[in-house]
């Protein structure tokens, strides 16, 4: 809808109401008619103030939402209250008792208002951490109702006073309202731009508010007031405008969040802090107020003793709700700060990981680049040996024990052949390539390669299926992720021993390799996969490994698992999607108890 034609609607509410409140001033009689006209009345306007403020509560950022319900809020308080006063002057047909404890609904209508604007929404930091909002809005409610029950029930129920009443009622009601005002007005000096607009509408439908209801009680108090008369067109005149105000923030929504629409520029950390500190500020306050205003009714009031001696009352029992919220905000705020403290400790710990992990990446990669550079010298002098032997081999002049003893060294050079060029692979620095792989060619690869250096009675048995479809994906990638299993399997069983069995099956349209061990298990498998998670000595593990494995498994569109056996040990199972459609497993599938996450120890 364009600005005008809203605009446009704007107005015509506003000369409808206004317009015809006035009209039938003029037109009715003084009575009943007109001051069941004006009870009614009053009674929808908030509404219509509600439905504009409202406009902007659907918005992602959780404070203005927050904002603009909290106003809500307010103009459903004061409809409450007219809600009980409309009962009187239409239902019952009677004028309301001038001291009437329905007066603090119109009272409290002021609090949701003060809470709306301590969350100052100008401010473009998105979270708000409501437990702490509600704790600090249920605060601010107890310490204005302590207000209202300290000053104004004494001269309704200590000593009943129809003029000590009104005079403190509606000083109390000013200084609220006042403060409203003078809210708003700093938030209108420190913005500019579109939310400049905002509380200059604001600030125009809170003064009109208490311009109107000091009118009004000013009225009341010379008994010239009545429903349905002249006094009434500023209040509807202030409801009005706190719906224009919603209005002209959505109409400029986009404009809101645009930069540079707070005057003096914050960093978001800093307006945090600055918060709670206000916040946890305020609320000791509150609480440190009461001893004061005992003070004060014992030394310094000249009132009757029943009303020092229903104060001080009030004061001792708002102590205890007040002071428990208190403590509550505080607990939860050292909670807090307990939590974000072990979090940065572990963003540390994490970033030192980190930072060792690139260390040790960069002694790899040269590593890998001696490692090449000595397997190609080494595959020089092993061709020679490789080409001599097979010479004294073929050689049937030679005496069979030299024949057999050549054809040992020729086994024992193609076998150093192949770990050379193993190792060549594993070490090499290639762009990732997707061939169709014999997955018991990779899984023998990586086992003969860790097999290199295995101590004591650790041993690795190697059970493969026969028969296997193939397997696209990249055959060095494959290798890393088998052999840091087949590492971690390893470093596990160590230094008391134990079999790793690697068994190969099909398992549908599926490749399965299964990694069991004869260890202690793991600690806890749903976080294995886990960056920087692991169970290693310091200097033994980054925690990187298996979180690295779980995100190329997941390239290749497979997936890994792992859980422990009943009967003592960790498995992995790997499952890789095949070329081919498999025949149907051979074998039952294992029972899978935990799922992916990172590395039994990284």
């Amino acid at each position: 809808m364009s600005f005008p034609r809203t605009f446009g609607w704007v107005a015509a509410a506003w000369a409808v109401v206004l317009g015809g409140y006035a009209l039938a001033i003029v037109v009715l009689r003084p009575g009943q008619a007109l001051t069941s006209f004006g009870d009614v009345v009053q009674c929808f306007v908030p509404l219509l103030a509600n439905t504009g403020l409202l406009l902007n509560a659907g918005a992602p950022h959780w404070r203005r939402n927050v904002f603009w319900m909290l106003l809500a809020l307010g103009c459903m308080f004061w409809m409450f209250g007219q809600f009980q006063w409309t009962y009187y002057e239409v239902y019952l047909r009677k004028p309301l008792p001038q001291v009437y404890l329905g007066d603090m609904v119109f009272f409290l209508r002021g609090i949701p208002v003060m809470a709306a604007l301590a969350l100052r929404p100008h401010h473009r930091r998105g979270d708000l951490r409501l437990r702490f909002g509600y704790l600090d809005f249920v605060l601010l409610l107890m310490w204005w109702i302590f207000l209202y029950v300290f000053f104004v029930f004494p001269w309704m129920y200590a000593t009943p006073s129809a003029s000590q009443y009104n005079y403190n009622y509606l000083l109390l009601a000013n200084i609220q309202n006042l403060i409203i005002i003078l809210a708003i007005a700093w938030f209108w000096l420190r913005t500019r731009g579109a939310w400049r607009k905002v509380y200059t509408h604001l600030f125009g439908a809170a003064a009109t508010y208490m311009l109107s209801s000091m009118a009004i009680n000013a009225a009341i108090a010379v008994d010239h007031y009545r429903t349905g008369s002249l006094y009434d067109l500023p209040l509807l005149a202030s409801f009005l405008w706190y719906g224009t105000t919603g209005v002209v923030a959505y109409l400029n929504r986009n404009a809101l969040d645009a930069p540079g629409e707070l005057g003096p520029m914050h960093d978001e950390s800093e307006v945090a802090r600055r918060e709670g500190i206000v916040a946890s500020r305020l609320a000791t306050t509150a609480v440190l107020s009461l001893p004061f205003f005992a003070l004060w009714t014992i030394e310094f009031s000249k009132d009757s003793s029943e009303v020092r001696e229903f104060r001080l009352l009030v004061t001792v029992v708002a102590m205890v709700p007040l002071a428990f919220l208190v403590f509550l905000r505080q607990h939860l705020a050292d909670s807090d700060r307990l939590r974000l403290l072990e979090r940065t400790e572990q963003s540390m710990d994490n970033l030192q990981r980190l930072q060792a992990q690139l260390v040790q990446s960069e002694k790899l990669v040269s590593l890998g680049q001696l490692a090449a550079g000595a397997a190609h010298e080494i595959n020089n002098p092993l061709t020679a040996i490789l080409g001599f032997s097979d010479l004294l081999v073929d050689d049937a002049s030679i005496p069979e024990k030299a024949r057999t003893t050549a054809a040992k060294i020729r086994d024992q050079a193609r076998r150093t052949k192949t770990l050379v060029a193993n190792l060549l692979s594993f070490a090499r620095q290639a762009p990732s390539e997707r061939t169709l792989l014999d997955i018991n060619t990779v899984v023998t690869n990586a086992a003969q390669l860790r097999g290199l250096d295995l101590k004591g009675s650790t041993s690795i048995e190697l059970r493969l299926e026969s028969v296997l479809p193939g397997v696209r994906g990249d055959g060095n990638q494959l290798m890393q992720v088998f052999f840091n299993i087949i590492s971690n399997a390893i470093d596990a069983m160590e230094p008391a021993g134990g079999v790793l069995t690697i068994k190969t099956q099909r398992d549908r349209s599926h490749v399965v390799v299964l990694f069991s061990d004869t260890g202690s298990g793991l600690k806890d498998p749903l976080r294995v996969f886990d960056p920087f998670y692991t169970t290693k000595p310091v200097g033994k593990g980054t925690g990187l490994g298996l979180s690295i494995c779980y995100g190329l498994i997941q390239e290749h569109g497979g997936r890994i698992i792992c859980y422990n056996r009943p009967e003592g040990g960790a498995v992995f199972r790997v499952d890789l999607p095949s070329v081919t459609a498999a025949l149907p497993s051979r074998e039952p599938q294992l029972p899978v108890t935990a799922g992916a996450g990172p590395s039994k120890d990284a």
